[in-house]
């Protein structure tokens, strides 16, 4: 209970006890004026009941108030709800576009290093290709100038020995 709260339930509680230790003076009749009239009623009970009913007055309106910022409270409870769950599927929307994203640049990677590794594939056939063409033709060389060397070292035909 809060301390606004047991402050009016201590002095409502005294102002029973008042009333209690005062009922002959509450009940006790006089005459009271009303504008064009005048009757005769216990003054005590009609300020007593004029209070009570000031009091319910007073709670009704604070239970109204009370009622309707809750009812607030849980509107905007719900609209926080909402958004979230907005937020949430703006972020797995996102999530899931950026896996899209790292998939597509990953294929598209993969398919480039394909592509590389064929070409230099490619290449390096091609310069063994040369590379064999280039010492065939370099061992035909050799081999026609270790001929000729040999001819000239053994005496071939139409030329001699030197000496």
């Amino acid at each position: 209970m809060g301390m606004r709260s047991l402050a009016v339930v201590v002095l409502l509680i005294l102002l029973a006890a008042f009333a209690v230790a005062n009922w002959g003076a509450f009940t006790a009749p006089t005459h009271l004026t009303l504008g064009l009239s005048t009757v005769q009623a216990p003054l005590g009970l009609l300020m007593l009941g004029l209070c009570a009913l000031l009091v319910l007055g007073l709670g009704g309106l604070a239970l109204w108030v009370h009622t309707r910022s809750l009812m607030e409270l849980r509107r905007q409870v719900k609209a926080q709800q909402s958004l979230r769950e907005l937020a949430d599927k703006a972020e797995t929307s996102r999530l899931t576009q950026l896996q899209a994203a790292l998939e597509a640049a990953t294929n598209r990677l993969a398919s480039q290093i394909e592509t590389a590794q064929a070409q230099l594939m490619d290449r390096i056939d091609h310069l063994e290709r040369e590379q064999a063409r280039h010492v065939a033709e370099n061992a035909d060389s050799l081999a026609a100038a270790l001929a000729e060397f040999d001819q000239r070292l053994t005496g071939g035909p139409g030329r001699g020995p030197r000496a």
